[in-house]
């Protein structure tokens, strides 16, 4: 499972036979994980995750979007 970024004990990353699927991002923290699509930015669907916490995490994909593309394309190309 690649990490692509981790930031206030979030961590986001990717798993590694869903290459198939658009582009995504998974998003842990917690018991808490939620899956958001890129291209834009929308939660696909989240579990264990407080209201204010799928907030942060969706606001962390959406500050890290073009990284998260381009680890993407890097890692499934």
């Amino acid at each position: 499972m690649p990490v692509v970024f981790r930031k206030h004990g979030y961590v986001a990353s990717f798993y590694s036979n869903e290459g198939n699927e658009p582009i995504h991002v998974h998003v842990r923290k917690g018991g808490g994980e939620a899956k958001f699509w890129i291209g834009p930015v929308r939660l696909h669907e989240s579990v264990g995750f407080k209201v204010r916490e799928l907030a942060r995490a969706e606001e962390f994909v959406r500050e890290h979007e073009t990284l998260i593309r381009e680890k993407w394309n890097e890692y499934f190309a």
